[in-house]
């Protein structure tokens, strides 16, 4: 299906809860605040309960509720598929949708198994050929501070790469009185802490240094195998049913190792269980001519070391990325005014937009969260063998 005859395009999304809400504020957000080269107009959204999808589509502003995702292939008005669902979703919808003619907008991780993924890739690859395009989530990509780091990579400001410590730390299960959830459930998730927030940093590292790992050694542990099932839930959080358990079949964390392809080291962290930690994605990456430094809990900066600097002054640089000329900064408000977790999704969007009028592939494409799940896919590898090293061809 084309898109570059057309001004505006139907998006109709499967989904609505933490990610489907998310996604919601972006597809609103995205054609008030940028001038788009075509505009998205929220035309339905898909669940499996007619009430609570009607109140969802009433609630996140979308014109329509249809039970059952299947729909959205058949509709006219719907040009691109947006994939909120749990993992083992993903394949069946995406590749549906694809077939269909549907452009597709995916959750990561891509899927909950290597095979999953290469199917995937391989239906976005085909589409390809028809206009039709794919693109996987991996959204932190588009805050602002992460775009300005890979820029300044491109520049050959922290000159050759030699070391990225990147970690993913959160808390939101250190608790073992905390519920269960979908991402508790190895058949629904596919995997813990690594693939729901290991993956992100993974993503990171390869995206700023422009590398791609050549192997890795991991270590994953459950600390807590069993917890109350959920009485209820609102996005991480939920109320414990204290009559009933159910078993944790992912990794509570996941500790690695990593070779770049330029020859540097990597080490990665992805943890629920740090006490303090919300939302703490850090990484710090060391160059022969300087280091960069970041933190998602102040999201809106970035430190950088040159080590080309006088030593009597030389330090980190305390960066607020929030100028007109940094990545997204003009559309949004006066230099200083903080963005927020909210905004990256409507980054996502505009860059989706501007691929799509100009047809160009989107980028994290299939193909490139097929690699990622290929490291994680290697990391649980290692991992299950006593952490030995897994290559990645």
């Amino acid at each position: 299906m084309s898109t570059e005859e057309s001004s505006e395009l139907g998006v109709g999304m499967v989904g609505y809860a933490f990610m489907g809400a998310a996604h919601s504020q972006a597809w609103r957000n995205a054609p008030r605040f940028f001038d788009l080269p075509i505009t998205p107009r929220m035309r339905a959204v898909a669940g499996r309960d007619a009430e609570a999808v009607r109140a969802a589509a009433d609630r996140l502003g979308w014109d329509d509720a249809v039970v059952g995702w299947q729909d959205l292939l058949t509709r006219d008005d719907v040009a691109l598929v947006d994939v909120c669902t749990p993992g083992d979703t993903h394949a069946e919808i995406a590749i549906a949708a694809l077939e269909a003619g549907k452009h597709v907008l995916c959750e990561k991780p891509l899927a909950n198994t290597v095979a999953e993924a290469e199917a995937m890739a391989a239906a976005a690859e085909a589409a390809a050929a028809h206009g039709v395009r794919a693109m996987v989530g991996f959204t932190y990509r588009r805050v602002p501070a992460i775009a300005l780091a890979r820029q300044l990579v491109e520049q050959g400001r922290i000159g050759q790469v030699r070391h990225v410590r990147a970690q993913y730390l959160q808390d939101w299960i250190a608790d073992p009185k905390a519920p269960m959830s979908w991402r508790l459930d190895k058949q629904k998730a596919g995997s813990g802490a690594l693939g729901d927030i290991g993956a992100h940093v993974v993503d990171l590292a390869q995206y700023v240094t422009g590398e791609s790992l050549t192997g890795v050694s991991g270590l994953m542990e459950t600390f807590v195998h069993e917890r109350p099932l959920a009485a209820s839930s609102s996005g991480l959080s939920g109320v414990a049913d204290t009559g009933r358990t159910g078993k944790v079949t992912v990794d509570d964390a996941a500790v690695f190792l990593g070779r770049l392809s330029g020859g540097g080291l990597a080490t990665f962290e992805a943890t629920r269980f740090a006490w303090g930690r919300k939302n703490a994605i850090r990484l710090e990456i060391n160059g022969s001519k300087g280091s960069l430094a970041f933190d998602f809990e102040d999201m809106n900066l970035l430190h950088f070391f040159d080590a080309e600097d006088e030593p009597t002054t030389a330090g980190f640089r305390r960066i607020v990325v929030t100028e007109p000329q940094h990545p997204y900064g003009g559309a949004w408000w006066p230099p200083g005014h903080g963005l927020g977790y909210e905004h990256a999704f409507t980054h996502q969007v505009v860059d989706l937009m501007g691929d799509l009028a100009a047809g160009r592939q989107p980028t994290p494409s299939f193909s490139d969260g097929l690699g990622i799940q290929r490291v994680l896919d290697a990391v649980e590898r290692s991992a299950a063998g006593g952490g030995g090293w897994v290559p990645l061809s």
